[in-house]
């Protein structure tokens, strides 16, 4: 074993263990002289170290050590795994967050994602269907007894069962609000949009253009992005983010009659949206993976943007058979448009989703309460809207909230 010690120690070390080796050599001669040359007896090892250090051998042992810092004797092999561990976590604790959160975007959650994608799609047995499925409600908390199909034997996959429908009646749409949930999940933050900056969670922001692309309309040099988003000086701009656990009913819904004229897909990174991770990576809603639905409503602009997170590279849009979401290779910073002006109504019909039809003038046009798309497993819908400046939420920070219950009123 290599021992590092200091110059000090090192030459006292030294000088002690001279003294010892020229102690043993005079002791050996002088027991050789007395048995007449026939050899030391055991006994001398003994003499010699009290006699030339003044010290038992115990305390020599103790002695050495000191000197050596307690390195003489290696660790046992049961502790160096723990030793280990506690230096590893040591270091994970004293690196710089920055470091922390740029080791977190280099993992490769993009193919996670796609692999975990290629799991749901695996037809269970239907002897094991109960059992998986029986875990996964217990771990998550799902309520059965609001799926339209209550029978776990009735889901063939993973993907089936997180994508199940509910009963028609368990999620009434509130018909005394102009705005409602898209989705089940929990509300992270809301408010209005100051300085084209809007918070992802409470002091954590992101960039809003960044977030929804470049738009058609130029912007002056005095005007912000903010400014260009709004048709009238009379009304602000308002976001909401509703954050949908794996548990949630995975299906987002239109949260008002409007209509859509443009979709974008941003490419990007699969991280989780995870409250606790929103909190440390700046702009995560623009890193990651989303597909933005851009269009008008009474009031002016809206838009309602799906994003992706870890497991929930797949985002389905019911009447875009076009997207595909979580492409193995795509340039970063990129984004894919396409128009809904000129959509007819066959590709409407393919799509088989009531409450969405051709609107006049070109789009789609959305009924209150009409199914759009759905998440794989669970993620982040974020509503950006053009309201009156009156428009007031009628929410708590991190309150539960359901599909159809009512955001807010004028």
């Amino acid at each position: 074993m290599v021992r590092f010690l200091p110059r000090g120690c090192q030459r006292q070390e030294r000088d002690l263990l001279r003294q010892v080796r020229r102690g043993r050599a005079t002791d050996a001669e002088r027991e050789s002289e007395k048995d007449g040359g026939r050899g030391p007896r055991k006994t001398a090892r003994f003499r010699w170290e009290r006699k030339s250090t003044g010290v038992p051998r115990l305390a020599l042992r103790r002695r050495l050590g000191a000197l050596s810092g307690g390195a003489s004797r290696p660790a046992p092999w049961r502790r160096r795994p723990i030793a280990f561990l506690c230096y590893i976590l040591s270091v994970s604790a004293l690196r710089p967050l920055a470091k922390r959160v740029a080791l977190y975007r280099s993992f490769p959650t993009r193919l996670l994602s796609r692999a975990w994608g290629r799991l749901n799609g695996v037809e269970l047995p239907t002897w094991l269907r109960k059992p998986v499925y029986s875990l996964y409600i217990w771990t998550f908390g799902v309520n059965m007894q609001e799926a339209a199909v209550e029978d776990l034997h009735h889901y063939r996959n993973l993907g089936e069962f997180f994508r199940r429908r509910l009963k028609p009646a368990v999620r009434p749409v509130c018909t005394s609000s102009c705005l409602i949930s898209p989705a089940d999940g929990r509300i992270l933050h809301f408010g209005r949009v100051k300085n084209s900056e809007v918070e992802q969670v409470k002091g954590v922001t992101y960039s809003l253009e960044s977030f929804l692309g470049p738009q058609k309309r130029q912007s002056d040099n005095s005007s912000s992005f903010r400014d260009l988003l709004l048709s009238s000086p009379d009304n602000d701009l308002f976001h909401v983010v509703v954050y949908l656990a794996p548990g949630d009913y995975h299906c987002f819904h239109s949260p008002t009659d409007w209509r859509v004229e443009l979709r974008r897909h941003f490419p990007g990174s699969l991280m989780s949206v995870n409250p606790g991770v929103a909190r440390l990576v700046k702009e995560l809603f623009c890193l990651n993976e989303r597909v933005a639905l851009t269009g008008q409503w009474q009031h002016g602009f809206f838009s309602l943007t799906a994003v992706g997170a870890t497991n929930v590279g797949s985002i389905r849009v019911y009447f875009d058979q076009e997207l595909q979401t979580n492409a193995p290779r795509y340039s970063k910073g990129s984004f894919h448009d396409r128009s809904y002006v000129g959509a007819g109504d066959q590709e409407l019909k393919a799509a088989d989703v009531g409450g969405v039809v051709a609107a006049e003038g070109g789009g789609v046009a959305l009924q209150k309460g009409a199914a759009v798309g759905e998440f794989n497993l669970g993620s982040t819908i974020v509503l950006l809207f053009e309201a009156p400046k009156d428009f007031s939420f009628n929410l708590q920070p991190g309150q539960r909230i359901r599909v159809g219950e009512g955001l807010g009123s004028l």
